[in-house]
């Protein structure tokens, strides 16, 4: 196992001709965790070929001339047809989002109902809900997009969402089975490589406040392959259907999935609730609401499944180009 922080000046080379993007030179690493959520595991090797990503997630600001160039409206945006949710009450049907709202003392962290609240008008535009706005957040990564939305977006840049595969081994920054993107310490030196929850979550966070939510991309420093925010700030989509566990390890070295694709659509619904209608895809990095005393996802093998046309105040994501260096 590799620890330690990555020497970016001596490892990853300005990129020509994708601003904006890094090479990633692809290879094989070990993907999940058999540490910690049981969803990570069991731990496996896989391979990923080379590939470009965005150095960082998506900003208002580049999302904004997206919607410039193409008048796109976000699924926060639109009212829910009724069809889509049989049995839904006529007037919580409208357009909006999920916002994080802080408790003023300590909750059952079992129910996540106690901190979030979908607000009428929160959209991308309006991440806090009515009355707020991206103004002086242009370097923010933009939130409150669903599944569509990314890639729509990314289908409009002529890219495309990285693959679950493709998103850890690019945010390991070369340094396989290390504990974060960074080395096997959280804060090296207490000095925090990431925006995530210092303190109790969902009340009390020991951080200045901006920490309650997203920071300007380039805050915290880079990974072994200069890209910036993979941990924290905001949960990042990928293209893959989220399964319960990951498949085991390969029997033999030549049988190593090559470029793996995630779960099957008809697996991903959520099986505590045999009502769901919504199947869920997989994010990836944590956000700055994960807390060491709750969801400590701050680490490139931890996953989590989000439904398709859920957006959330800390759900964001970056964009691929797949083609040899």
């Amino acid at each position: 196992m590799t620890s330690g922080l990555v020497d970016v000046a001596t490892r990853v080379p300005e990129p020509a001709g994708r601003p904006g993007m890094r090479w990633i030179p692809g290879g094989t690493f070990r993907m999940g965790s058999d540490r910690h959520y049981p969803e990570e595991a069991p731990v496996h090797r896989v391979t990923v070929d080379g590939f470009w990503m965005d150095e960082s997630p998506v900003t208002n600001r580049q999302f904004r001339r997206f919607v410039h160039a193409t008048g796109y409206r976000t699924v926060a945006e639109i009212p829910p047809d009724p069809k889509d949710y049989p049995g839904a009450l006529p007037h919580l049907l409208f357009a909006g989002s999920l916002v994080f709202v802080p408790p003023h003392g300590p909750v059952d962290l079992r129910h996540c109902s106690r901190w979030w609240g979908f607000l009428k008008g929160a959209d991308w535009r309006h991440p806090y809900g009515q009355g707020s706005s991206i103004k002086g957040l242009d370097d923010h990564p933009v939130v409150h997009v669903a599944f569509k939305d990314a890639a729509t977006y990314a289908d409009w840049a002529g890219k495309a969402l990285p693959s679950e595969a493709e998103w850890e081994f690019a945010a390991r920054g070369g340094l396989d089975g290390a504990e974060f993107a960074w080395g096997d310490e959280f804060a090296p030196a207490g000095r925090p490589m990431a925006n995530t929850w210092q303190g109790d979550f969902p009340y009390l966070n020991t951080a200045d406040g901006s920490v309650r939510r997203t920071t300007p991309v380039g805050a915290f420093p880079p990974n072994g392959y200069g890209l910036l925010d993979m941990i924290g700030n905001v949960w990042e989509w990928t293209a893959d259907w989220f399964a319960q566990r990951h498949q085991a390890e390969a029997a033999k070295a030549c049988c190593i999935p090559q470029n793996p694709r995630g779960g099957r659509e008809a697996d991903s619904f959520d099986p505590r609730d045999p009502q769901s209608l919504i199947p869920r895809k997989v994010v990836k990095g944590g956000s700055h609401l994960c807390a060491p005393n709750y969801c400590r996802r701050y680490r490139p093998a931890a996953r989590h499944p989000q439904p398709i046309d859920t957006s959330m105040s800390h759900v964001g994501f970056r964009t691929i180009i797949r083609e040899r260096s």
